[in-house]
């Protein structure tokens, strides 16, 4: 079964790192590490350095120092710190 596709946006004060459909996006959460797939609950969360990664038919990943994530629908919002 094919997985549905959602809008994922990761964004730094310096630059559009990512825009676009995908699948799956992994994210070093503050208290642990969390996976959102389409029609995930609405959240907001602190991001930990660490690597997210993302799904859209080929797998993409970007190291952040931290930041934070809003989940809503089937919009995922990332604002993050990478180092330069």
């Amino acid at each position: 079964m094919k997985q549905q596709a959602f809008e994922l946006k990761i964004i730094s004060p310096g630059k559009m790192i990512f825009e676009g459909e995908v699948t799956r996006v992994n994210f070093p959460g503050k208290y642990s590490p969390f996976t959102v797939l389409c029609n995930h609950a609405p959240l907001i969360s602190a991001l930990q350095k660490g690597v997210i990664t993302w799904d859209n038919g080929v797998v993409n990943s970007v190291v952040v120092e931290g930041g934070f994530v809003r989940v809503k629908n089937n919009v995922v919002t990332a604002c993050v710190e990478i180092k330069n």
